[in-house]
């Protein structure tokens, strides 16, 4: 039986793939859409009193609001590199106009900045862990990098085979070392070279006096929710690479993303010193021997 935490794919009404929002999570601040259009269609959307990061994940398009244009170029896949971002702050009409797959990022705000572009070549490209916990991040919306009430978002790439989102680690509280976040993570999994469909695991576990359990197989489109607790491992299957979205934002003044890992297991950064980061990253999937 799933947890009422995982979502699986295309579970969402249309136009949406993916529809989370506060009211579906149980939560009160992070969002994320999935929406896909046909070079027919448009999508005519208000952020409310949501600020929005919007991405392609596959395809490309524009997004039009209060007279200004941004282009969103187009991308294969998840696993051809950053994609260009749009932001947009609260309170505003806009029109997503394209062909593909496109995600909309959502955090609850307070204040709005202004409407801009980030182009993928000026995404922060960062090679995280070693050895089998190598994974590539692309840090379009994190905290430092980029300006924002409250959102938090980034992708990660994990080859198959490799561990990330590990030594397991939690953000649920507001301490000098930890920030309360709640999080969404969107996954897909690369095909196989015969096109065979590929799959992960993802882990959530909690602490004795916030107790919770999830361990998930995902695949292309499921969504896994993380209220509070420690999460991680996210598994690529051998074979399979992986990518997941994530989405966060907090009740907390400070907009910064503050994590604790589970001290069982923090032990383990400190052997990445000695091992060298996968030669598989970062990932060109244009050349890809699929040796994972």
């Amino acid at each position: 039986m799933h947890s009422k935490l995982y979502i699986p794919a295309r579970s969402a009404e249309l136009p949406y793939t993916v529809d989370v929002t506060p009211a579906s999570a149980g939560w009160s601040e992070s969002s994320l859409q999935v929406i896909e259009l046909d070079d027919t269609q448009s999508a005519e959307l208000h952020t409310g009193g949501t600020e929005v990061m919007i991405l392609p994940l596959a395809g490309g398009g524009t997004v039009e609001c209060d007279g200004t244009t941004f282009e969103l170029s187009p991308r294969a896949s998840v696993f051809d590199g950053p994609s260009d971002m749009v932001y947009l702050g609260i309170e505003q009409e806009y029109r997503i106009t394209g062909e593909g797959r496109f995600a909309i990022c959502g955090a609850r705000a307070k204040r709005s900045f202004p409407n801009r572009r980030v182009a993928a070549a000026d995404v922060s490209v960062e090679l995280r862990g070693a050895g089998n916990c190598s994974r590539q991040v692309h840090n379009f919306g994190t905290a430092g990098v980029f300006e924002a009430d409250s959102l938090i978002a980034c992708e990660v790439i994990t080859p198959g085979g490799n561990w990330s989102s590990y030594p397991a680690h939690k953000h649920d509280q507001n301490t000098p070392t930890e920030s309360e976040l709640e999080e969404i993570y969107y996954f897909e999994i690369a095909p196989g070279p015969d096109g065979s469909r590929g799959f992960g695991y993802h882990r959530v576990y909690g602490t004795p006096d916030r107790p919770i359990e999830v361990l998930e197989e995902v695949r292309t489109g499921d969504v896994v929710l993380v209220p509070h607790g420690y999460h991680g491992p996210s598994v690529a299957a051998p074979g399979y690479h992986m990518y997941y979205l994530n989405v966060m934002a907090g009740p907390g003044a400070e907009r910064a993303w503050k994590i604790v890992d589970d001290p069982e297991h923090a032990w383990l950064r400190g052997t990445w010193d000695d091992q060298p980061i996968d030669p598989r990253l970062p990932l060109d999937t244009s050349n890809d021997p699929r040796g994972a």
